[in-house]
């Protein structure tokens, strides 16, 4: 009997599932730093909820699950839980202030509708790339 060795091959490394702009890194990292106690990150994940059917939940997270996707962007790790990642994957989280407000806000590719209040969005998961 001959022994076949497999090489394993080299894999492209993965496109990171949530990026943060700028002004959401620094916002965040801010955040964290005023925090009453350390945390592992931002806890990132989409619940149901609102009138368009989802809400996107941003929370400290205290430790990271052992099947949350992790993602390191501008020095801060974001935690996404394992049922929204398929919901997030392309989606940029920006912090916008304006003069009556501030907040996080995401640009998600994968938003078919949203409310009127902008407080929830209709999300599909995202489509299964074509090679």
């Amino acid at each position: 009997m001959e022994t076949v060795q497999i090489t394993p091959r080299p894999r492209r490394p993965r496109p990171k599932v949530v990026t943060l702009t700028d002004a959401a890194a620094a916002r965040v990292k801010e955040i964290m730093a005023r925090a009453e106690k350390p945390y592992a990150g931002l806890r990132v994940g989409v619940k149901n909820g609102g009138c368009a059917g989802s809400e996107y939940i941003i929370e400290y997270a205290e430790t990271a699950n052992p099947l949350d996707e992790v993602v390191e962007d501008h020095g801060v790790t974001i935690l996404i839980e394992p049922k929204a990642v398929l919901f997030l994957i392309g989606a940029e989280i920006d912090y916008e202030v304006s003069r009556l407000s501030s907040k996080f806000v995401f640009r998600n590719p994968n938003e078919t509708d949203a409310c009127g209040c902008g407080e929830s969005v209709t999300i599909q998961p995202a489509a299964e790339e074509q090679a």
